[in-house]
């Protein structure tokens, strides 16, 4: 599915996130991605969504942000959790204090002393109580978990069960999950995460992100057991006639 725009798509660095009192080509791009998701599986509910990139600076943070300010828009309890362990920024994005000891690392290591104790509704509380506090609320009325300090081992930490069981306890505090994780190229902490999301969404970068890097991520997906639910094309200067497209289970150039 292809929609052509009249602006361009790349906004200003002080105006990364949406406003959604405004309709522009570019609010309108980001609102068909969520509507997209929804019809792609029509039988599986969309709660966890993944979005991830081929390479750094394709714009995956930027869209995971905005896309959540999309499904509050629909009343939705959100929250974005910055799972790229290496090179996080969506405390950047949102203008917010990145803390040393109060992020999704230090809370899925919190979380596995928490669930050590013998008494399990003393746990129950105190697992509630450090997820709450680990949580920023951010002015634009989403849920925000900042990556933290880079852990020394970020994949082991994310394939654990004490992030399986922290997942499967936010899918109960809230109707929708972004996971912003790191590119898949060269790193394994996408695919992990891929076992808790319910759809995967890979952004490329129009005129840098190669055909190539696209293949080899499809390919990766296929021998992880893990699939792509859609491909967003991002940074289009549409005022020069491009397009900006959201394809659902395949990829851009595939048909020509």
């Amino acid at each position: 599915m292809i929609f052509k725009k009249k602006e361009s798509l790349k906004p200003k660095q002080a105006d990364l996130l949406l406003n959604l009192n405004k309709k522009t080509s570019f609010t309108e791009s980001i609102k068909s991605i969520r509507t997209n998701l929804a019809f792609s599986e029509v039988d599986k509910k969309m709660q966890v969504i993944l979005v991830t990139s081929a390479q750094p600076g394709d714009g995956k943070s930027f869209i995971s942000a905005n896309l959540a300010l999309a499904y509050k828009d629909e009343d939705k309890k959100v929250l974005l959790i910055d799972a790229d362990l290496r090179c996080g920024r969506q405390n950047q994005i949102f203008r917010i204090v990145n803390s040393a000891n109060k992020g999704y690392s230090n809370l899925i290591l919190n979380y596995q002393e928490t669930g050590t104790s013998k008494n399990k509704k003393s746990v129950d509380k105190a697992v509630d109580f450090d997820i709450k506090d680990y949580i920023v609320k951010t002015k634009q009325g989403i849920d925000l978990i900042p990556n933290g300090p880079t852990p020394p081992n970020p994949i082991e930490l994310l394939a654990s069960n004490n992030n399986e069981k922290l997942i499967a306890q936010l899918k109960k505090m809230y109707d929708i999950i972004i996971i912003d994780c790191t590119p898949v190229l060269g790193i394994s902490d996408a695919i992990v995460m891929t076992k808790y999301s319910d759809a995967n969404i890979l952004v490329v970068s129009n005129k840098k992100t190669k055909l190539e890097l696209v293949s080899r991520v499809e390919k990766i997906f296929s021998q992880s057991h893990a699939s792509l639910t859609g491909v967003v094309i991002n940074k289009v200067d549409v005022s020069e006639g491009g397009y900006y497209g959201y394809y659902s289970n395949s990829y851009y150039g595939e048909s020509e």
